[in-house]
């Protein structure tokens, strides 16, 4: 399993070409060689590839605007092949509340993106919250998804704090998904639910780490969505000492 950093943490510092290009080089410069791309300005996929090249990075995953995924997943999935990313996230659906879809409403969406994405070579993957823990009918909405869309058509990017913060518990739910989610969100739950860097908090990250490598993860990404203040690359810094303490790089 390789790690890497999901850039949403940095985000404040990817809204224009030239804050995205530093702030590649200074997340490589810790010592990240993957990245995740999500929350940044507008970019040309020939541009992504020259700037990661250059850093020595590789993107494992977006999460990717709906309006794209759903209005043109064809040139979405031509894109993410020129910088090389075989996987392509939704970061974000609004369920079963006020001006939100249902399950059944998000499948009848998302099924023919997802066939599309998949016959341009890519894999559609799915980024939970904490809502996915809430029951429609009696069912979780997580389960609901995951029996909706055949595996080589979507998966999953398990994000191990949203599933602890819906009742879940991380290391079930991703030996649970076993083969679908290749890519899993890395941060850490501290008192009071706020996040926090990797290894500060209280998350139990050897039983994370050990079904991870049993479900078939490739990518453990470092994703901290508030950093309360503090520096966002020096949090992305100390999870990595922390990651790589644990033999992870």
């Amino acid at each position: 399993m390789k790690i890497g950093a999901q850039l949403y943490t940095v985000r404040g510092s990817t809204q224009t070409l030239e804050g995205f290009s530093e702030t590649l080089k200074r997340v490589a410069d810790i010592g990240y060689k993957v990245v995740q791309v999500s929350g940044s300005c507008p970019f040309e996929a020939e541009w992504l590839k020259g700037e990661l090249e250059k850093n020595g990075l590789t993107c494992a995953v977006t999460h990717t605007p709906a309006d794209r995924l759903l209005g043109e997943p064809e040139k979405v999935a031509k894109e993410h092949k020129i910088f090389g990313c075989r996987y392509v996230g939704l970061g974000w659906n609004a369920f079963t509340l006020e001006g939100g879809d249902t399950p059944d409403g998000f499948i009848e969406k998302y099924l023919p993106a997802a066939k599309k994405l998949h016959d341009g070579g890519v894999r559609f993957m799915y980024h939970n919250h904490d809502q996915e823990f809430k029951k429609v009918g009696g069912r979780l909405i997580f389960d609901i998804l995951a029996e909706a869309f055949p595996e080589e058509l979507m998966g999953f990017i398990v994000d191990a704090f949203w599933v602890q913060a819906g009742g879940g518990d991380p290391a079930l739910w991703i030996k649970k998904l076993s083969g679908r989610c290749p890519c899993i969100h890395l941060k850490d739950y501290a008192y009071g639910r706020k996040f926090a860097p990797v290894g500060e908090g209280n998350m139990n990250f050897p039983a994370i780490f050990y079904a991870a490598e049993q479900a078939g993860v490739e990518y453990m990404l470092v994703e901290q969505d508030d950093c309360y203040g503090e520096d966002p690359l020096d949090c992305l810094k100390r999870s990595y000492e922390y990651l790589k303490a644990n033999g992870f790089e």
